[in-house]
């Protein structure tokens, strides 16, 4: 396959899978009562205009690569903090409670992936990877 096919093939799944992506994501942002500013620096500072044109239509989203990784990301968190924490009102204010582990160092995971950065909420995520034991 060509790179150009292949940037081809990666667009039509990027196209695919992006609506259904930030139609989950906002699923997320409603239990965890993010903000719209939280929501869009977890989205990799989406513009304010975008975030509010998808909002009011997820699927007609076309999200970056990037972008959709870090939905991703925070989907496994999502599980997995739902998983350790069965109770679904404890499991939705975790992200939000100080965190006395040494990655958080008193921080919420919130706070911590408002960092902005794609590692944040990759670090976020093997923590609770370990955590689950995998």
């Amino acid at each position: 396959m060509t790179s150009a096919a292949a940037a081809r093939d990666e667009g039509a799944k990027s196209a695919r899978l992006s609506g259904p992506a930030f139609e989950l994501f906002l699923a997320i942002a409603e239990l965890w009562g993010l903000t719209p500013a939280e929501a869009r620096t977890l989205l990799g500072s989406l513009p304010e205009s975008t975030f509010y044109k998808y909002q009011k239509a997820p699927r007609s989203a076309h999200l970056s690569h990037d972008t959709l990784a870090r939905i991703s990301h925070l989907l496994a968190i999502y599980k997995s903090i739902n998983l350790l924490l069965p109770r679904a009102e404890s499991a939705d204010a975790w992200v939000r409670r100080p965190n006395d582990a040494p990655l958080f160092k008193g921080r919420s995971a919130l706070d911590y992936m408002l960092g902005g950065e794609f590692e944040d909420i990759a670090a976020v995520r093997r923590y609770l990877d370990a955590e689950r034991g995998w």
